[in-house]
C-alpha cells in the first residue's frame, strides 16, 4: 500500500480513507470486506457495558502505548506528544515533546524507544521520567510500523525496501542493517527472534539475531500488521479479512487462523491476563482465548485503535475521542 508509506502520518491515513472513493487513485487501494465482528451468538456486546475505571484526556490522536514498572505511555502524533499516565494516581503526568510520534513505542534498558516520523529518529527517553537520554539516526519507515527490545538490542524498521536496523542501548547507535522482504514493518521478539509481519508478502519473517539474517518465512493471512507474544505464539492481526494468525514461537508453524470479522487498517493488539486483545475502529475490544483459539468475546462501539494490558487493567485509546480508557475487563467468557 505506498500510498499509506508515502503519507507517513496516521492521522492523515484516516483522512484519506474518509475521502478515497472520489480519488481515482483509490482503485489501487485494498477493498476490505465489511466490519461484521464475529456474529456467534452471545459473543458481541455493547462497549457501554466497560465503565471506565480512569479515562485519562488526552489532546490530539491519543495510540500508540506502551507499559512501564509504574505507567502507561501514550503518543499522539498530531501534536507532537508523548503522555505519562501514572497508573497508581490515574492521572495524566509528564508531556514529552517528540516530532510526531509513530511506528509503536517500546520499553527496555530502562527506557522508552520512540520513533519520531517528524524528525527520522529514534529518540531514547528515560521511562520513568521522560527525560531525553538520545537522539539516534534511525527514522522509521512507515507510520503504522513497529519497534522492538530483544536480544540485547532495538530493532527498528528504517527503509521502504525493507531494512531491519539494530541498535545497540550500550552505545546508541546502528550496528547491524539486516535485509528483510519488501513491505515489512512491524517487529516483534519472540524465543530468542526477531519476528516482522510482512504486510506486503502476507508472511511472518522470523530473524535469527546471532547471525542477522533472516531464517525462516511463514505464509498467514491478507496484509498481516501489528504483533504480540503469549502463550508460546505469535499473534498477528491481518488487516486484509480482521483474522488472527497464531504462529509457534518455537517452531514459525502457523498452528490457527482465527476469524474476528475486523478488517481494515489502524487496528492493533496485545496479550495480558492470559488472553489476546484485538482492536480496530467499531470494534474496541476483541478478546481471543489461546486455550481454544476462538472469539470468546468482542465489544463493538466508539473508541479504539491501540490497547495494552498492564497494571491489572486493560488500557484502550480513543484515537477521535481524546481520551485513553482504564478498564476493568471480566476475564472470564
Amino acid at each position: 500500500m505506498p500510498w499509506n508509506r508515502l503519507i507517513g502520518q496516521k492521522c492523515l491515513l484516516r483522512c484519506f480513507v474518509l475521502v478515497c472513493l472520489a480519488l481515482p487513485l483509490c482503485a489501487q487501494q485494498p477493498k476490505f470486506p465489511a466490519k461484521t465482528g464475529v456474529e456467534t451468538s452471545g459473543v458481541q456486546r455493547g462497549i457501554e457495558e466497560l465503565p471506565p475505571v480512569a479515562t485519562f484526556i488526552v489532546k490530539g490522536h491519543p495510540d500508540w502505548l506502551a507499559v512501564t514498572d509504574d505507567s502507561v505511555w501514550v503518543a499522539s502524533s498530531n501534536v507532537n506528544h508523548v503522555v505519562r499516565l501514572d497508573a497508581a494516581t490515574n492521572q495524566p503526568a509528564t508531556i514529552v515533546t517528540i516530532a510526531q510520534p509513530c511506528s509503536g513505542m517500546a520499553t527496555g534498558f530502562g527506557s522508552l524507544w520512540i520513533p519520531s516520523c517528524g524528525d527520522h529518529t529514534l529518540i531514547r527517553a528515560d521511562a520513568r521520567t521522560g527525560a531525553i537520554q538520545a537522539t539516534i539516526q534511525a527514522g522509521p519507515a512507515d507510520s503504522e510500523g513497529g519497534i522492538a527490545t530483544g536480544a540485547g538490542s532495538v530493532w527498528l524498521v528504517t527503509s521502504k525496501a525493507s531494512e531491519l536496523d539494530r541498535i545497540d542501548p550500550g552505545t546508541n547507535s546502528v550496528v547491524a542493517k539486516i535485509a528483510i522482504p519488501p513491505g515489512s514493518f512491524n517487529p516483534v521478539f519472540a524465543n530468542d527472534s526477531i519476528w516482522v509481519s510482512s504486510n506486503q508478502g502476507n508472511a511472518l519473517v522470523r530473524v535469527n539475531p546471532t547471525t542477522n539474517t533472516v531464517s525462516s518465512s511463514t505464509p498467514i493471512g491478507p496484509l498481516p500488521r501489528f504483533l504480540t507474544v503469549g502463550a508460546g505464539s505469535v499473534w498477528v492481526l491481518n488487516q486484509g479479512d480482521g483474522s488472527i494468525s497464531r504462529v509457534d514461537a518455537a517452531t514459525g508453524k502457523l498452528i490457527a487462523t482465527i476469524p474476528a470479522g475486523i478488517p481494515g487498517f489502524g487496528g492493533e493488539i496485545a496479550f495480558g491476563a492470559g488472553a489476546v486483545w484485538a482492536t480496530v475502529f467499531k470494534f474496541p475490544i476483541t478478546r481471543i482465548d489461546p486455550a481454544t483459539n476462538k472469539v470468546v468475546r468482542q465489544w463493538h462501539g466508539t473508541g479504539g485503535d491501540s490497547i495494552r494490558y498492564g497494571h491489572g487493567s486493560l488500557w484502550l485509546t480513543s484515537y477521535s475521542g481524546e481520551k485513553v480508557w482504564r478498564l476493568d475487563v471480566p476475564l472470564n467468557p
